[in-house]
């Protein structure tokens, strides 16, 4: 890998901005098919939000928490067989509220069991739900929200309503308001065969996949922030990294999306019309996290893998990104996730909105993240008992942490709202060259839709390179 701007060749095909899931798999495609790629990552290590830190003896997870099989489908095709072979099925999701308490495996005949026998929906009207749902695409002149389509067929059931769509909201921050189509391809995709997660970790998922990207010639290098993207004629000429000059014909972004037109590339650049769409895409919200480490003498029963836990009376969009929610989400990675290994984590999330921690004072924001680190322990030592005594390392992330880690405004850990898709893939036909993947428009959170869609733009990119 290479560790110095002063050490790269002047000139590559294509410069991918940020190494998220999108821009790597983008990146190997293009790589694999002989393009000379320079992947450019602003932090000192690989992943985006798909990643992972280590503290004393612990690996944290920050983005683990489980996706569809899909994902062992495109890693077979865009990376490689190895990888994919280390996609295994988590064993249970547990749900617990004042509306209802449950486990699950997360497939479609379970979710619709459970529908059926504990929450008395009939079974022909799951099927009809289940149905529509799966003949959802982008393309379809759909202007429903999601509270129109679960008043069509669970009218009057906020219990219901929570067990379907609490879950895509811890994921990508959906509400009510949303459009039908990106809760219903994002469900389809999850309530199929269950959810899965990747033996090994984060850690050993990027390190096959820094191995595979070298293997196929793309250059690496990290510490490398874009500066600029330069456009001639209407077409990419060069991207600024760390303030050399890099020519290239094309550059993917994998950062945030408004901030690659407004900063990186610069507005005048594009035509007044895109202009006022850009104008009108809204970022998305953010998250916090606790990340808990566990003595390594201890052990702990299972409690399942991941939990859905709030004390909040009913499913209720604006709680969960409330200061003082008491709704998260815990991913409990046990050491048989890295095997071989004696390490017990738990990642406690909660969806949050930047504004709540914004423009505090040092002293201030620090008693904030102890009062989230405080509470998080308090709630989960309910499942979790004695604690206290078993745990040796806590700390927080905020949306600060985030908009740090990643440049993304607002620290928006799911990009941008619905509108932000249709900028996003419109971006070559403004400027040539200019491409675009990441987290956009809520469908493509997650790991698999983020890698989907690296798999998209690269393409793309290839036929404007071929041409």
């Amino acid at each position: 890998m290479a560790r110095k701007t002063k050490d790269i060749d002047g000139e590559f095909d294509v410069v991918i901005a940020g190494s998220g899931l999108g821009g790597l798999t983008a990146a190997n495609i293009l790589a694999r098919n002989g393009w000379r790629v320079l992947l450019a990552e602003q932090h000192f290590q690989l992943g985006g939000l798909a990643t992972c830190f280590r503290r004393k003896q612990h690996i944290f997870d920050v983005a683990l928490h489980g996706f569809p099989i899909g994902m062992q489908k495109t890693l077979r095709k865009y990376w490689s067989r190895e990888m994919a072979e280390h996609i295994i099925q988590v064993k249970s999701i547990r749900f617990d509220n004042p509306q209802f308490s449950l486990e699950t495996t997360f497939t479609s005949e379970d979710f619709t069991n459970i529908l059926v026998d504990k929450f008395g929906i009939e079974r022909s009207v799951v099927d009809a739900f289940y149905h529509e749902l799966s003949e959802m695409n982008f393309y379809d002149a759909d202007n429903r929200v999601n509270r129109e389509l679960f008043d069509k067929y669970f009218p009057g059931r906020n219990d219901v309503v929570r067990l379907l769509m609490e879950p895509i909201t811890y994921a990508n921050g959906s509400t009510l308001d949303e459009p039908a189509i990106t809760y219903g391809i994002v469900f389809s995709n999850f309530m199929s065969k269950g959810c899965y997660t990747f033996s090994g970790g984060t850690d050993l998922m990027l390190e096959m996949m820094q191995q595979e990207l070298e293997k196929n010639g793309a250059t690496i290098l990290t510490n490398a922030k874009i500066e600029k993207i330069k456009v001639n004629n209407g077409r990419v000429a060069s991207a600024v990294i760390n303030g050399r000059e890099i020519k290239c014909r094309t550059v993917i972004s994998n950062g945030n999306l408004l901030n690659t037109i407004n900063n990186y590339v610069g507005s005048e650049h594009f035509s007044d019309g895109f202009r006022e769409k850009v104008a009108g895409v809204r970022l998305n919200t953010s998250s916090s996290q606790v990340y808990i480490g566990f003595r390594p003498d201890v052990k702990v029963d299972f409690i399942g893998d991941l939990l859905f836990t709030s004390k909040h009376p009913v499913y209720d969009p604006e709680a969960l990104l409330a200061a003082d929610s008491t709704s998260r989400t815990y991913s409990v990675y046990y050491p048989e996730i890295r095997p071989g290994s004696n390490d017990f984590t738990v990642v406690a999330s909660m969806n949050a909105r930047y504004q709540d921690w914004a423009g505090m004072g040092a002293a201030e924001y620090q008693h904030a993240k102890d009062k989230l680190v405080e509470n998080t322990l308090n709630a989960l030592e309910e499942y979790i008992p004695d604690l206290r005594t078993k745990i040796d390392y806590t700390e927080a992330a905020t949306p600060l942490t985030f908009e740090r880690y990643t440049l993304h405004g607002s620290g928006a850990s799911f990009g941008t709202k619905f509108e932000g898709l249709q900028v996003s893939m419109k971006l070559s036909d403004e400027v040539g060259g200019l491409f675009h993947t990441g987290s956009v428009g809520i469908i493509m959170s997650g790991w698999l839709g983020a890698a989907n869609y690296g798999v998209i733009t690269a393409n793309n990119a290839d036929k404007y390179l071929s041409s």
